[in-house]
């Protein structure tokens, strides 16, 4: 049965690590010890801990009013401008996600390398929103 460590299981749900500790101290999520003392989360409780965190809200803050369910949030790590169309780079935990949309598009949501956004991804397209 796969196990996960601390840091990998905070790496897959999208939050820190302190938090997944946090989490684990508080008995939210089961743990165990390997020979060398690190805890362990069991695959199966660590399945079950994402989908709970998921119909609870998960850690996003705002709700979202979309059809796209697949939601990247990330910071914008680079835009290359052409005439009419854009590169836009977004680095979401270990995810870099770039989406090909328009100079309009991305001049409309006011996006700069470094602030935040959030790629959704519904089938082969990947939509910017502006955090």
């Amino acid at each position: 049965m796969q196990s996960y460590t601390i840091g990998q299981a905070a790496r897959l749900l999208g939050v820190s690590p302190d938090t997944a500790r946090r989490w684990a101290d508080a008995g939210r999520v089961t743990t165990h010890r390997d020979e060398g003392g690190r805890r362990l989360i069991d695959g199966v409780a660590l399945a079950a801990f994402s989908v709970e965190l998921a119909k609870a809200g998960g850690v996003e803050e705002d709700p979202s009013y979309t059809s796209v369910r697949n939601a990247f949030p990330g910071i914008v790590t680079a835009i290359k401008l052409g005439d009419v169309a854009a590169q836009v780079d977004i680095q979401a935990g270990p995810h870099r996600l770039v989406s090909l949309l328009t100079r309009e598009a991305v001049e409309e949501l006011g996006l700069e390398v470094g602030m935040e956004a959030t790629a959704r991804v519904k089938s082969t397209n990947v939509h910017i929103d502006r955090v």
